[in-house]
């Protein structure tokens, strides 16, 4: 029991669940709306990346973009967050593009052509980090398991005279919305083309235009979710939601919805947990979405494991 106690600390429901919505409501909220916000883009995003087969591109974009940074710095001289971020897009851009060359211009699979680019590009930003490494301030900690927390200590910024918020989050709930309307409006073409390639051909849509499209809103999402959840979580984020709805339904509307049903309850309770356990506030909600999909795969109609056992 002592042991126990040691690892796990005391759970208080007024600590963990109230206090954060009353004395702490001004910081917790920042962190709540940012793993709202990253959950969302990534799980919508990454529905549709799973169906391709191609979930480990995330991945590959999220280690992939060292080089990317370190050339934006040394360019810029600076560490503000357009060169950066551009920097880094281009990189996970140039990610997707060689994969896709590789892949097309010789006889290598995806994940053969995915294994070539990623290892090199961040050998490269490696190798780029040995050389400047006296002019590059980088913060391992954040590029392996981001820095959630961090947009509490941002200054506020004003939105329209409407409000105020830090701009990471800001940013972040950009992105989140630019995904989820980019895709409602091309939801036709995103499904056909990933789906049946030769039926979008034949109905005069170009699947290889789509999916380049998809790969560089892609780069944007990990980019923009790369400083909260950090390289070794954001695959997490890309993947676990969007499979967990596919457990749940076979409408993709329904899935879709799920999926940010999914990402709401993820980063709520993953941030309360965090809160509890003294953990990381990524981790937390990343292993909480984790659960999630564990009870589908149990649970779900038709599709889980009991109900399989027992039909």
């Amino acid at each position: 029991m002592d042991i126990w106690s040691h690892l796990i600390p005391e759970f208080s429901f007024e600590q963990v669940f109230v206090e954060p919505w009353t004395d702490l409501f001004d910081p917790f909220i920042w962190i709540f709306l940012m793993g709202l916000f990253v959950t969302a883009a990534c799980g919508f995003l990454g529905t549709f990346i799973v169906w391709r087969r191609m979930a480990l591109v995330g991945d590959a974009i999220s280690h992939s973009v060292l080089p990317g940074l370190v050339i934006a710095f040394l360019l810029s001289q600076s560490r503000d967050t357009v060169p950066m971020f551009l920097g880094a897009v281009g990189a996970g851009v140039l990610t997707t593009g060689l994969i896709e060359v590789i892949h097309q211009k010789s006889r290598l699979k995806t994940d053969a052509a995915l294994g070539i680019v990623f290892t090199t590009l961040f050998a490269i930003g490696v190798v780029l980090v040995s050389i400047y490494g006296d002019n590059v301030d980088l913060d391992t900690d954040c590029v392996l398991y981001g820095e959630i927390e961090h947009v509490t200590l941002e200054p506020l910024i004003s939105v329209f005279g409407w409000f105020e918020a830090p701009g990471s989050v800001i940013r972040m709930g950009v992105v989140a919305l630019l995904v989820i309307s980019l895709v409602m409006l091309f939801y036709r073409p995103l499904v056909v083309s990933s789906f049946d390639p030769g039926l979008a051909r034949s109905m005069g849509m170009n699947p290889a235009l789509i999916h380049h499209a998809l790969m560089s809103l892609l780069a944007i999402v990990v980019v923009s979710s790369f400083e909260a959840v950090g390289a070794v979580l954001v695959i997490a984020m890309l993947i676990f939601p969007g499979t967990t709805a596919s457990l749940l339904s076979d409408r993709l509307p329904i899935i879709l919805g799920l999926t940010l049903v999914i990402a709401l309850i993820g980063a709520f309770l993953g941030m309360h947990v965090a809160l509890w356990l003294d953990i990381s506030t990524a981790g937390a909600i990343s292993t909480v979405i984790f659960g999630m999909f564990l009870l589908a795969w149990a649970l779900a109609p038709r599709r889980g494991l009991l109900w399989r056992a027992f039909r």
